[in-house]
């Protein structure tokens, strides 16, 4: 059903949330939240093994690179995201109350425990969600050979469709709905996925920084 080029971006994907169902089973094994915090360190390897084992179907990555001005637009869409996403943040905006991840222990931080968040939620987790939601499924609706599909070329079904699943992986939707809007703007207007994953990776990497400042652990 899926070419290996298709596969190459789903199955780190599925890494990723494989390990959500993970986390509840070892929840109702007796593990804690807390016991459970270094899950996530094994969960971003294994996505990263993933993305190394598959590399080389990344023929995105390896194409031009942004100019000055499109890196400009990308960081200051990716400012913006930041600014929503702790914006829109009213009951009605949310889907459940996640417990978050808290790296604290008695009070104090653990500081090689924020650093790997971090760096998997500025780093990693960009490059994996942007190869999945636009390099893949965005072209992927309009073509089954997706990869002869041009950003700029998706039509409007397929770029709303994203949008909306997008914004419901995330338990503030509304907020991900507009960071999944945005970012596809950017696949489109650009015509290179380094755009979405430049916003992507700067609105992860202040949200990060954010949570640590004001200590606001459910947004992880």
């Amino acid at each position: 059903m899926f070419s290996r080029a298709a596969l190459a971006r789903i199955l780190p994907f599925i890494t990723y949330i494989f390990f959500i169902p993970v986390a509840e089973l070892l929840g109702r094994l007796g593990w804690n939240a807390h016991d459970l915090r270094w899950l996530y360190a094994v969960k971003i390897s294994a996505v990263m093994l993933m993305l190394v084992i598959f590399r080389r179907h990344y023929t995105e990555l390896r194409g031009p690179r942004l100019g000055i001005g499109a890196a400009i637009v990308a960081l200051v869409t990716g400012a913006v995201v930041l600014v929503l996403w702790v914006s829109l943040n009213a009951d009605w905006m949310m889907i459940g109350s996640p417990d978050g991840f808290n790296p604290t222990t008695d009070g104090r931080i653990d500081w090689l425990m924020v650093a790997v968040r971090i760096f998997g939620a500025a780093l990693v987790v960009p490059v994996m969600e942007e190869l999945f939601w636009r390099s893949f499924l965005m072209r992927w609706i309009d073509a089954a050979d997706f990869e002869k599909v041009e950003p700029a070329k998706a039509s409007l079904k397929a770029f709303v469709v994203t949008v909306l699943l997008f914004g419901f992986e995330h338990n503030l939707w509304l907020a991900g709905i507009v960071a999944g809007a945005a970012y596809g703007a950017l696949y489109v207007r650009h015509r290179t996925l380094w755009s979405p994953i430049l916003a992507h990776a700067l609105t992860n990497g202040l949200l990060g920084v954010w949570i640590v400042y004001t200590g606001n652990w459910t947004y992880w």
